[in-house]
């Protein structure tokens, strides 16, 4: 018996439908069936009873649904066990990254070269749960607030936003803009989910301006490639995405409204008490403000 096999028979059982089970499993309906058919051919017995749209058990369906229960269970608690274990032993960090993941994903692989045993564990959570990662990167609109750093658990990096336009002539010798000098233009962004969209959603709306989009997507690259092929106009980072072109796109300060955004870098309770996490914290706190600076200083 494989597990593959033990997982389909359980789902169907559970489910009674076969359809619905292969939706839960992502997998095709036929691989479903053809599965519970070899499992069935392997134990010589049928374990669901034909005909009806409702698949039921048999005797000999039922029997084994109630052996493998428990014994599933525990196969699917394993990984959260493991994981557990990890992070007591302090080899795990537990990341929640809402903003900047190019240059934290550059960041931990320049980590990795120091301590390459370190795990790293990386999800992208839309609503914060305070003490559910060890350490969160997130990000807001700066506003009027000014860029503190009054806690060692929580670093605050100030970026500014720019206007990345095509290397045209209609841009070429200038060095700022003003949003409503686009207001008519096409606008390339990363999509709704993202944090960053939001925050440039509130810099249209200071400009009374609302932005015409028409493109859309999850990596920065392919919004940085629509916008060196003249198809529209996008707010662009200082230092936490990937470098530009100058070759290909120009990026314009922004004059009105100032455009910047807060990068926050924390680090949860749990990882407070954590050396390894500590570490790799403060590493990623130092990253951030040498690029920070480059930005500055350029």
């Amino acid at each position: 018996m494989e597990l593959t096999q033990l997982r389909y028979f359980m789902e169907v059982a559970k489910q009674k439908n076969v359809t619905k089970s292969a939706r839960i499993l992502n997998v095709v309906q036929p691989a479903v069936t053809q599965a519970i058919g070899r499992l069935e051919a392997e134990l010589g017995t049928e374990l669901f009873k034909r005909g009806g749209r409702s698949r039921e058990l048999t005797a000999s369906g039922r029997l084994l649904y109630g052996e493998l229960l428990p014994i599933m269970e525990k196969l699917d608690s394993l990984p959260e066990k493991i994981r557990a274990v990890n992070r007591q032993e302090g080899i795990t960090v537990r990341m929640s990254i809402l903003a900047a993941w190019t240059l934290v994903t550059n960041a931990i692989m320049e980590y990795q070269r120091i301590d390459h045993t370190l795990t790293i564990e990386l999800s992208e959570m839309e609503i914060e749960r305070p003490g559910l990662a060890d350490i969160s990167i997130t990000t807001r609109h700066s506003a009027r607030i000014a860029a503190k750093n009054s806690r060692d658990d929580v670093r605050v990096f100030r970026e500014q936003i720019f206007l990345a336009v095509p290397n045209i002539p209609r841009y070429r010798g200038r060095t700022s803009i003003s949003l409503k000098d686009v207001k008519d233009s096409r606008f390339i962004t990363l999509s709704g989910i993202k944090h960053f969209r939001s925050i440039c959603d509130q810099f249209c709306a200071l400009a009374g301006m609302s932005p015409h989009f028409v493109f859309e997507s999850d990596s920065p690259a392919s919004v940085m490639n629509m916008i060196a092929a003249g198809m529209g106009v996008g707010f662009w980072p200082a230092f936490s995405w990937i470098r530009i072109d100058p070759r290909r796109i120009l990026l314009l300060e922004i004059e009105k409204p100032v455009c910047s955004r807060d990068i926050i870098i924390s680090c949860g309770e749990a990882g407070q008490n954590d050396t390894r996490v500590r570490l790799f914290y403060q590493f990623l706190c130092n990253y951030f403000d040498v690029y920070s600076r480059k930005n500055q200083s350029h």
